[in-house]
């Protein structure tokens, strides 16, 4: 996924702030869901963050291109695991490893089927 930095997302210095590359990792994974008509928050679960390990490389500015690279490191039967990198042109600015926690009822609950498949085919 591709984004553009714009003014709201940058501290007074014209750099991103810490937390928008958590933000911009976030739409990445919800457009994955969006971009299939479906909803990533449905009544039956929903996917929390459990663990995040992050590392800030390089600093992206006002106006730049980003891009949002995800990839499945690990599924099971109630979780997965996620490396998302964020690029500006070729280089690697931001990485961060996610471990994610699929519930219901605010209980750890097994992923079903057509949303397993989904993480198969969209992020790998």
């Amino acid at each position: 996924m591709k984004i553009r930095v714009y003014y709201e997302d940058t501290d007074l210095g014209g750099v991103v702030y810490h937390t928008n590359y958590l933000k911009y990792c976030e739409r990445a994974r919800s457009e994955v869901f969006f971009g299939e008509g479906q909803n990533p928050f449905t009544k039956a679960g929903h996917f929390l963050v459990r663990d995040i390990c992050c590392r800030f490389i390089f600093s992206a500015t006002l106006g730049d291109e980003l891009e949002i690279r995800s990839s499945l490191t690990g599924l099971k039967g109630a979780s997965f695991s996620l490396t998302q990198k964020i690029y500006k042109s070729t280089q690697e600015i931001f990485t961060a490893d996610l471990h994610i926690v699929y519930v219901s009822n605010k209980k750890p609950t097994k992923i079903p089927q057509e949303v397993r498949d989904l993480l198969k085919t969209k992020f790998s």
